[in-house]
């Protein structure tokens, strides 16, 4: 286990070690606070886009299924006659300038696991640069856009967003509630009680502190031929190689294990870039990736490799809420 999985796992399941990261812990929050009060107190000093800007983002670290949720925004949006435009980091992502408008058949080193998939899946105009503030006008330089969403960007206050939407685990929550290093949060918990909405993955219901989406399993897609097999392609009990390089790895192996296989996984850092080599497992068995990683394997796969597609499923209070949203906020095209 490397020290970052350690890390995570004590941030979830506690260590009483973590004490003596209390002195940079609260360095951390004065360096955050002071950055959250710039911004509130001086909201010119953030760039103020043309068109409205939604931020989709977390307060922790590791995965919280932003990208699925993401896509979910594009496509209902682009159902309501709207022109989206996405802005991300691009994390671990080199192009060969800044900022880098990605096409669907770039390089991952080039934009990014996570935008490559997005326009793979969507199509949708989508540029990467750490500077979001810069990376909104250099797409709307280039796009006639109604709406941007930013792919996290949360804590990027250069720029200014007429919506945050904040997501959450809810089997891990909030973790022990502390701040980096000494816990999983990105900003104090009382953050989320300035954002616009708060979604809880793998809620039952709504709450009062949140709507509820879940991420429902629709289809396997084989990566060398983009040919999509049903859930039915192998019968309960089938035993498969499981690959994750996602920010929470365990979630993608027990959405396999509800759909009654057996996988065998095998977890590697989020946004990992792979080989050949390290996914060749034994006893040879089908391999089953995320999509995420798939985007990054296409070019090697042999047949038979797949990728799990997955789809957001915001409750129906979330749904109208937002609907309401991009009515207040266009209202020349509600």
């Amino acid at each position: 286990m490397s020290f970052a999985e350690r890390l995570q796992r004590a941030w979830y399941q506690g260590h009483p070690a973590l004490r003596l990261l209390a002195p940079l812990e609260l360095l951390y929050r004065r360096v955050v606070g002071a950055r959250r009060r710039r911004f509130l107190e001086d909201p010119n000093t953030a760039y103020r886009a043309p068109v409205p800007v939604v931020v989709v983002g977390n307060i922790t670290v590791g995965g919280t299924g932003k990208t699925p949720l993401i896509l979910w925004l594009i496509e209902h949006c682009q159902r309501r006659g709207l022109r989206v435009g996405v802005v991300s980091r691009g994390y671990g992502a080199k192009p060969p300038e800044l900022p880098w408008r990605v096409r669907a058949g770039h390089p991952a080193q080039y934009c990014g696991d996570e935008p490559l998939l997005i326009v793979q899946r969507t199509g949708v105009p989508l540029m990467v640069d750490p500077d979001r503030a810069r990376a909104v006008r250099a797409l709307l330089e280039q796009e006639p856009l109604d709406l941007i969403l930013s792919d996290d960007g949360l804590q990027h206050y250069r720029l200014a967003r007429d919506l945050e939407l904040v997501l959450i685990d809810a089997a891990r929550g909030l973790g022990n509630g502390r701040c980096l290093p000494a816990g999983p949060l990105r900003e104090p918990p009382v953050r989320l009680n300035e954002v616009d909405a708060v979604l809880f993955n793998g809620a039952t219901a709504d709450s009062d502190d949140g709507y509820a989406f879940n991420l429902r399993p629709v289809a396997l897609v084989e990566l060398s031929s983009g040919e999509c097999w049903p859930l039915s392609r192998y019968p309960a009990g089938q035993q498969l190689h499981a690959v994750a390089g996602i920010g929470n790895p365990q979630r993608f192996f027990d959405t396999l294990e509800t759909l009654h296989w057996r996988p065998i996984p095998h977890a590697f850092a989020d946004h990992a870039d792979y080989s050949l080599e390290q996914l060749k497992f034994s006893p040879e068995l089908p391999l089953v990736m995320t999509e995420k990683d798939a985007v990054k394997c296409r070019a090697f796969a042999p047949p038979g490799w797949s990728y799990l597609q997955v789809q957001a499923v915001p409750s129906t209070a979330f749904v109208t809420w937002f609907d309401d949203q991009l009515a207040r906020l266009l209202p020349d095209l509600s």
